[in-house]
């Protein structure tokens, strides 16, 4: 069965079909000849792998005994060789036959597997602050690899903001002890004060308790900056609030957004003031 993401190239093409194509997705190029044993081993493996990438990356075939001046332009000197080529360069090369496992490893590092473009959308999404785009880029990684901890720190901050945070920290709890820990660490007690919201208080809360609540709830409705601006108030009056519960909640505010974030900076040395 031919695969749509194979081709033969030539030397006429090879810019083409290569150099040009691998802006798109990463060319994987199999230097071969007829009269190459390996080559006729290592043929079927890169079909399956090609095949298995779905569109991941394209597989195009150059027979060396054909198109020479391409051979030497890329100074094979063995084959079968095999380069993989992005965005118009040579990221990644081997010579000669190798087992299928460790062509797979091979590939993995060079090549980014779908759930690895899922990923970046999804952190890219997070920096825009595209909150549900973002969820749906990690989801698809974990229909993929379930305990990929980046994913779970992006769902999680993803969920807080949409106002989803009831299951937040159940996956904060699922990630692999030693990673992200300290992401953990920071947005632990932000959901814990969110899930908090829920529990009925028959007492008519304090006016700090009442702004530190509606603070609470901004978060949930997306309002990042008008809830710090709450949490701020809330500490001018008590440093300390709960125990120091306002402070960590405004931290994992700064953690969703990102050092980089200009809210991240602007609240933080507001925060600074206040505090110190």
């Amino acid at each position: 069965m031919t695969s749509p993401h194979i081709i033969n190239v030539t030397e006429s093409n090879f810019d083409y079909e290569v150099i040009e194509y691998s802006q798109n997705v990463p060319v994987l190029v199999d230097f071969w000849a007829e009269w190459c044993v390996p080559c006729k081993t290592l043929d079927p493996i890169l079909r399956d792998l090609v095949s298995q990438g779905a569109g991941n990356f394209r597989l195009a075939r150059l027979n060396v005994d054909e198109n020479q001046k391409t051979a030497m332009r890329f100074h094979v000197r063995g084959i079968p060789a095999v380069k993989v080529f992005r965005e118009g360069v040579i990221v990644g090369e081997f010579t000669g036959l190798k087992p299928e496992d460790e062509i797979r490893r091979f590939l993995r590092n060079i090549v980014p597997s779908p759930a690895d473009l899922a990923l970046d959308k999804g952190l890219s999404l997070l920096n825009m602050a595209r909150w549900e785009d973002a969820a749906g880029a990690f989801q698809a990684v974990l229909v993929e690899q379930p305990d990929h901890p980046r994913a779970m720190v992006g769902l999680a901050k993803s969920l807080i903001v949409l106002g989803q945070s009831d299951g937040v920290l159940e996956i904060l709890e699922a990630i692999p002890s030693g990673y992200e820990f300290s992401t953990v660490e920071k947005l632990r007690p932000l959901a814990i004060a969110l899930n908090r919201l829920d529990e009925t208080d028959a007492e008519m809360p304090s006016s700090t308790e009442a702004t530190y609540q509606h603070a609470l709830r901004l978060i949930e409705l997306g309002n990042l900056p008008a809830a710090m601006d709450g949490l701020l108030a809330v500490l001018r009056r008590e440093k300390n609030y709960r125990n120091d519960e306002a402070r960590q909640v405004m931290l994992g505010l700064f953690e969703i957004l990102g050092d980089n974030n200009p809210l991240t900076r602007q609240y933080r040395s507001e925060l600074a003031t206040i505090l110190f």
